[in-house]
């Protein structure tokens, strides 16, 4: 493709067959002032009547950060499209790359902003495809991975098109040129410690000078692994459907599949739920041990704030639990008779009730409430012998993943209640009982 190709002209037709309606969608160009983002919005700008407008994301990191604002604001002004400055605070993580929180919060500031139906258009080119794909092999990617940079995906409330994929930043910088734009040169693009500057300064020239065409055929090869990735989705769509039990998945039917297939089958269910995809480790590990297991083994494996369980032949996926206080919190319910729990595990509330199975004559007045550690014991209503509360859960199939969770509320060292699933025969309301309550958790 020859430089003088790149202009009007040529995006709207690029556009157009990405998203043949985009001449009466409302637009929103992700506008950083660089030369990339330049060419895009000018070039949208020129001539044509669109319902344009650009958004810009101050990270706050640089010390020119302000006043690159503000000539974006001087551009967008000069070019007749409508642009809002958006100030983000980028979190300082501990051993995470500052880059991609920079990404992160970029992206998650362009969502919330971002109107229903609207397409936000970033200007991404092939250069920055080779780059990725280049970047995704070194990492060990898989296909998904080697996919790298989709043109159109939805995004929020509407979608985010790519529509420079096919363009190199020579032609960009090119058409930026002749039209006689002002733009913004990051000195960060200079810094080789970051990977992506090292391998775009010291790695491309050299692939260039001897496979001058290797972006537009990196790009393609992105293109068909995206293909290779719908099928591989569609395949895993069809095998979880199969497998489905409610919201969990039948073991049995993942035994059945081949190794391959149930990794891919995993994948999809747990990117389909919107939790975040575990490591090729423990993703190894939970389509092979976890699936293997004894039905009474109950295991787990968790990754980030993530834990997928066995429940007999069933696979569930939860939040990681929580972080349970250790203390026991006293409850005076006679002056409170609702009770706040710590983090997310909701309420405790003794509710008057004529029915209630609780004898509030019988009730000491100072209760504690805590979380399981073991060895809990109580004697269910009706009489009978004390129960181990590992076994009256196990029976109730309760998931393991939420035991732990349950309050457990406590007369001096005697287990009297556990949540409002089951009382202790000790404070059984009898029929001669004048005030009777029960006890109901309310949860987060």
């Amino acid at each position: 493709m020859q430089a003088a190709l790149f202009g009007p002209r040529w995006l709207r037709a690029h556009l157009a067959a990405l998203v043949p309606a985009f001449r009466v969608s409302p637009l929103c160009v992700a506008y950083s002032g660089g030369i990339d983002s330049t060419a895009l919005l000018a070039a949208l700008a020129h001539g044509a009547r669109l319902k344009l407008r650009a958004l810009h994301v101050n990270h706050g990191l640089h010390p020119g950060a302000n006043s690159w604002s503000a000539h974006c604001q001087t551009t967008a002004h000069r070019l007749g499209v409508p642009l809002k400055i958006i100030a983000v605070d980028v979190p300082r993580v501990r051993g995470a790359s500052l880059e991609a929180q920079a990404r992160d919060a970029r992206y998650t500031a362009l969502a919330r902003e971002l109107q229903a139906g609207e397409i936000l258009l970033t200007a991404h080119h092939a250069d920055d495809q080779l780059e990725t794909v280049l970047l995704q092999l070194l990492r060990g990617a898989g296909i998904a991975g080697l996919a790298a940079i989709p043109p159109l995906v939805p995004f929020a409330a509407g979608w985010l098109a790519r529509p420079l994929l096919e363009c190199s930043r020579a032609e960009l910088a090119a058409w930026v040129a002749r039209s006689k734009l002002d733009w913004i040169e990051d000195a960060t693009n200079a810094d080789e410690r970051l990977d992506r500057n090292y391998l775009r300064r010291q790695v491309l020239p050299a692939m260039r000078s001897r496979w001058p065409a290797c972006a537009r055929a990196v790009g393609r090869s992105a293109r068909h692994a995206a293909q290779a990735q719908h099928l591989l989705e569609d395949f895993g769509r069809a095998d979880v459907n199969k497998a489905a039990d409610g919201g969990a998945l039948s073991v049995a039917a993942l035994r059945a599949l081949t190794p391959a297939r149930r990794v891919n089958a995993l994948r999809v269910w747990i990117g389909a739920a919107g939790w975040p995809l575990p490591d090729a480790r423990r993703m190894a590990e939970l389509a092979g041990p976890l699936i293997d297991a004894r039905a009474d083994a109950n295991p787990a494996v968790a990754w980030r704030a993530v834990v997928a369980r066995r429940h007999a032949d069933r696979l569930g996926i939860y939040p990681a639990p929580a972080a349970l206080p250790d203390e026991e919190l006293p409850w005076a319910w006679r002056s409170r008779r609702k009770l706040m729990l710590p983090g997310k595990l909701g309420t405790l509330a003794l509710e008057a009730d004529a029915r209630g199975p609780i004898d509030l004559a019988l009730l000491p007045g100072e209760l504690t409430v805590r979380w399981r550690r073991g060895g809990e014991r109580l004697r269910p209503r009706g009489g009978g012998p004390s129960r181990a509360l590992k076994s009256l859960l196990q029976e109730a199939r309760v998931p393991p993943a939420e035991r732990v969770r349950w309050p457990l509320i406590f007369a001096g060292a005697q287990l009297i209640a556990v949540a409002d699933r089951w009382s202790d025969a000790s404070i059984q309301a009898g029929p001669r009982a004048a005030r009777r309550a029960r006890i109901r958790w309310r949860r987060a």
